[in-house]
């Protein structure tokens, strides 16, 4: 399978794309063999749902995104999600889909792996992409990310903001996707703050609120003061036992880092007539730039089929959220200096622990 990068391209194709979008529709490029002039995309979530306020959510503000650019309506011919309840989902989801003859078919996340190869493989005539997996198939595009690298750098800013020197970090399943997510971001605290202990710990699911508040009510009571998650739905209950201690003690200093989406939205709390937030930033994934930009490729012609597509910091395909109100200016100067040095190879930010185990800075 081949390996793409992309960086300053990435920025200039969705501008392209929006020019073109304003001059009118254009006929459709795509291999898919459906003749009408329109071009159609749907994606599949995994069982977060579409609202899951991080992942699935992202992926569909990227269809939206580019329905709006060029057009096009919710539906059949236009841009169109079906929901995931259950892992026997995916297989039909993915089917139904191609026989709509949508031009690009998104399946959103690992656990869909074995169901794109599966449909890909009935189904040779679509196109298809998975998030966060790799499938080798010729009309399969695979979607990933360096979480690592943005992970690092809301560790940096954990590091340097904790008064506790107690840092969690919540995962959702233990799979070396999260394990990423987790090196990084316990390599970041450690490289601005040696003395920090991060305290790691999963819930095994993905759509566990429940599990994600009592595993926050556990790491707060031991006087963790940062929590970072990368667990989808399950993190929700991480913010919910954050305001709720926070309304209990509104002198409290303690935050949650978010996670695919800027979430500084869920952090929000009233606090006798006034807001707090107890977001301090979130590691954004752009996964809606990535299923925008792929959808715009497929229009023109280019769809990678058998390719692997990789977004880092230098595409933007990860970063620290523009929301930045509870990050000082100290962080947000290290930030800078720590993206630098990522982007120039001067250090190379750890994704697994055997990788974390002999990471130095010095």
């Amino acid at each position: 399978m081949k390996k793409r990068k992309f960086g300053l391209g990435l920025s200039l194709v969705l501008a392209a794309g929006t020019i073109l979008g304003a001059c009118g529709a254009s006929e459709k490029t795509g291999d898919s063999g459906n003749n009408e002039d329109t071009f159609s995309v749907a994606m599949v979530t995994d069982i977060g749902g579409v609202d899951d306020k991080s992942f699935n959510q992202s992926a569909w503000e990227g269809l939206q995104a580019f329905g709006a650019e060029h057009g096009l309506e919710k539906g059949i011919g236009g841009y169109e999600y079906l929901q995931s309840q259950g892992d026997q989902d995916y297989a039909p989801n993915l089917n139904k889909l191609a026989r709509e003859k949508f031009d690009v078919i998104y399946g959103i996340g690992f656990l869909m792996q074995d169901a794109v190869n599966e449909i890909a493989q009935q189904q040779p005539e679509s196109n298809f992409a998975i998030v966060d997996a790799v499938v080798d198939q010729p009309n399969v595009a695979s979607i990933t990310f360096k979480e690592h690298e943005g992970s690092f750098l809301v560790g940096v800013i954990a590091g340097l903001t904790t008064k506790t020197n107690k840092i969690g970090f919540v995962g959702g399943v233990e799979i070396p996707l999260i394990e990423k997510f987790e090196t990084g971001f316990v390599a970041g605290v450690k490289a601005v703050n040696p003395n920090a202990n991060v305290d790691v710990q999963y819930s095994g699911a993905f759509d566990k609120p429940e599990a994600g508040q009592s595993i926050a009510n556990g790491m707060y009571s031991a006087g963790v003061d940062i929590i970072y998650h990368a667990s989808g739905a399950t993190g929700n209950g991480v913010f919910k036992e954050a305001k709720d201690l926070k309304v209990q003690d509104p002198e409290r200093e303690l935050y949650v880092i978010g996670v695919d989406k800027d979430q500084a939205p869920e952090g929000d709390v009233e606090i006798n007539g006034e807001m707090k937030n107890v977001t301090l930033t979130s590691m954004v994934k752009r996964v809606d730039i990535a299923v925008q930009d792929l959808a715009n490729k497929t229009k023109n012609g280019e769809f990678p089929g058998g390719e692997l597509i990789e977004y880092g910091l230098d595409a933007n395909g990860v970063s620290v959220a523009e929301t930045q109100d509870n990050v000082s200016k100290e962080a947000l100067d290290a930030v800078a200096e720590w993206t630098e040095k990522i982007k120039s190879g001067e250090i190379t930010v750890p994704q697994t622990r055997d990788e974390l185990a002999s990471f130095s800075v010095n």
